[in-house]
Order: C-alpha cells, then sequence, then structure tokens
C-alpha cells in the first residue's frame, strides 16, 4: 500500500503557517461574534438579553420569540416576498449579463470599448442620486406599492453592471478556438453563447448570481421609497417594523427575525464559497 510522499514543513514555514491562521482567527472574530450573539440571543427570554454581566447563552432557552415574529406582522408573506424578488432579479442579471458580457468579449464592433467604459460609469452613480426621478418615472406608471421597481431596477442597474463586467472578464479568457470550431460545426452566435460559453462559464455564473442574490436580499432603501403595504414588505423593512405599542424595540422577537434572514443566506454562501471564490478568481485572468 503505497502512501503519498508530502514535503514536511520546516521549522519556519510551520511558524509562518500559525501565525497566518492566528491572524485569520483574528480577523474572523468581528464578523464571527456579532452573528453567534444574535442567534444565541434570540432564544434568551427579553430581560437576559442586556443583563449585566453580559452572558453569551442562556441556561433556559425559548422559541417564543420565534413564533411571534410571524404572529406580529404578515413575516411568512414578507419571507416570500424577498425569496422570490431576489431570484428573479438574479435570473434576470445572469441572462442580461451573459449576453452582453459575450458580445462585449466575443463581438468586435466599432466603439466597443467605449460604450463598455459608458456601462462601468454606471457603478459611480450611488443608488440615492437617482431614486427621485425614478420614483416619479414609476409613478406615472403606476407601479408605486409593487414589487416591479425593485425587480427592473435591481436587475438592471449597478449590480448587473458588475455581473457584465465579471462575464466580459471571462469570456476573453476562453479560447478563441472554441468559437472557430463551434462555427463549423454550423453555430450562430446565439448557438455559440448557449452551447459552448455559457456551459465553461459556470463558475463566473456562480459569482455573478451570489453577488446578485446578496444585492437584492439586502436592499433597503428602495423598498421603503416604493412600498408602503406590509404585506408587499421586504425582509429589510419587516425587521423595523418590530415594535411595541410604545415604541419600544421588541428585542428578542427582531433578533429572531433576523436570524431567520441571515443563516439561510450564509448558508447558500458556505456551500457556494468555492464556486464564488473561482468565478471571481477566473473573471481576473485577462483584462
Amino acid at each position: 500500500m503505497k502512501t503519498e510522499n508530502r514535503p514536511r514543513l520546516t521549522g519556519v514555514a510551520l511558524a509562518r503557517r500559525i501565525v497566518l491562521y492566528l491572524a485569520l482567527v483574528v480577523l474572523a472574530v468581528p464578523f464571527v461574534v456579532p452573528t453567534v450573539w444574535m442567534i444565541a440571543s434570540s432564544v434568551k427570554p427579553l430581560n437576559e438579553i442586556f443583563a449585566s454581566p453580559p452572558t453569551l447563552f442562556t441556561a433556559s432557552p425559548t422559541f417564543d420569540a420565534y413564533v411571534e415574529a410571524f404572529e406580529f406582522q404578515p413575516f411568512a408573506r414578507q419571507y416570500f416576498n424577498s425569496v422570490y424578488i431576489a431570484v428573479l432579479v438574479t435570473g434576470i442579471t445572469m441572462l442580461v449579463s451573459s449576453l452582453a458580457g459575450y458580445a462585449f468579449a466575443r463581438i468586435r464592433f466599432r466603439g466597443r470599448n467605449l460604450l463598455f467604459l459608458v456601462v462601468l460609469v454606471g457603478l459611480l452613480v450611488p443608488g440615492e442620486v437617482t431614486i427621485v426621478p425614478l420614483f416619479q418615472m414609476f409613478k406615472q406608471v403606476g407601479m408605486i406599492n409593487t414589487h416591479w421597481p425593485l425587480i427592473l431596477v435591481t436587475a438592471l442597474a449597478a449590480p448587473c453592471v458588475l455581473a457584465t463586467f465579471i462575464m466580459r472578464q471571462f469570456f476573453i479568457a476562453l479560447p478563441g478556438e472554441l468559437e472557430e470550431a463551434a462555427r463549423l460545426d454550423g453555430l450562430g452566435r446565439l448557438g455559440i453563447w448557449w452551447r459552448i460559453c455559457l456551459p465553461l462559464a459556470k463558475p463566473a455564473l456562480s459569482a455573478v448570481a451570489i453577488l446578485t442574490f446578496l444585492t437584492s436580499w439586502n436592499l433597503y432603501l428602495e423598498p421603503t421609497v416604493y412600498i408602503t403595504s406590509p404585506e408587499l414588505f421586504t425582509l429589510p423593512q419587516a425587521l423595523t417594523r418590530y415594535t411595541d405599542a410604545y415604541g419600544g424595540e421588541m428585542w428578542n422577537t427582531q433578533l429572531a427575525a433576523a436570524t431567520m434572514t441571515v443563516v439561510p443566506v450564509l448558508v447558500v454562501f458556505l456551500i457556494a464559497q468555492k464556486q464564488f471564490v473561482e468565478g471571481l478568481a477566473h473573471s481576473g485572468l485577462k483584462g
């Protein structure tokens, strides 16, 4: 039975690795501890959340806050709103960005680089600058207090520009021989994009999907401007409405709702982080 010969680490290399791991642990603390505190506090009684001295875990966990999160407002409907909007926005963005990225990378036409530069300028325009004229436009066509503004603005604005950049960089790195072979087989532009380029672009598409989904999932300003009915709220809006009759924060209920909002996103990212990193790495191979 053969054993794999691995190079043994020298003392200096081992010390560097230990220092690196310790540094990563220290850097992870500001990100991990608040999440752990949020999850732990969501099952605490209200009087223990701000107890002095503070405790991370409770001896008497309760899930009443999770039940109250659904009873206080239509949280299940709001959760569904965020899910379907994020999925729809992600699908539209992947379609548009892959088509635009392919065109900018593989089709040669006059003014291609200048047009791509104009598209990239969209990343420099803050959403707060355009929200008032967009509100007026959507108001004129009767789309206020609907989900259409959240879908259209997110799918065709800055997230789509960034996604187009990622897809363009990935498609530029593909060998030209693939297209030549596809043309010999009788494929046109759409056929090459669909049958050749998209299957190879799964890492880049994964990165685009995760970035777009998170952007749509975390939207707060746009829903606050366009949506007024509680049953149409998305999760970021819903989290701000857990207040009692005196205007005080319902901390345990709010933390329970926030936990249900954050944990699924963390799980998806942990599952797809390999594809996410690989997609970003591939998109920067060639400019």
